[in-house]
């Protein structure tokens, strides 16, 4: 009758759902000598919550802080960064190139407009053809999904 209460108790401890005092009976079970046989495979787990309990922590810890180098870096890096962006936002060789998109020739700027919609075309016909893989693909799921 005990070994079928500790195999209730046993499945209650993996379970998580026993008291503190359900886990001590456990524990004095299985430091005695007499355990069941198909339950001495915990006797070795639960002997050694008992060694671990008596364990003490003895190496001494460090207490001194590192030192935070990083917040130095990090506002050497900011002020990188917003020197390289007044550079280039005040730099007068880039506002005389934001005029790149006008012409003033109406032939040049029909020629290249024909040229950009031409390139865009082509693009749009490589993907309508791999559509057509995607209209056989839709097919063959119909038939094999009906």
């Amino acid at each position: 009758m005990e070994f079928n209460s500790m195999d209730k108790l046993i499945e209650k401890y993996f379970s998580g759902e026993t008291s503190i005092a359900e886990e001590k009976e456990l524990k004095n079970y299985f430091s005695q000598p007499d355990v069941a046989p198909h339950l001495e495979q915990y006797r070795a787990m639960f002997g050694y919550f008992g060694q671990a309990k008596d364990e003490q922590f003895t190496k001494t810890v460090p207490l001194k802080p590192r030192k935070r180098s990083y917040v130095a870096w990090i506002s050497v890096a900011a002020s990188v960064a917003l020197l390289f962006g007044l550079i280039t936002y005040l730099n007068p060789k880039q506002q005389d190139q934001q005029d790149l998109g006008t012409f003033d020739n109406p032939e040049t700027a029909y020629m290249e407009t024909q040229k950009a919609l031409e390139m865009v075309s082509e693009n749009v016909n490589i993907g309508v053809k791999g559509m057509g893989y995607m209209k056989e693909y839709e097919k063959t799921t119909k038939t094999i999904f009906k």
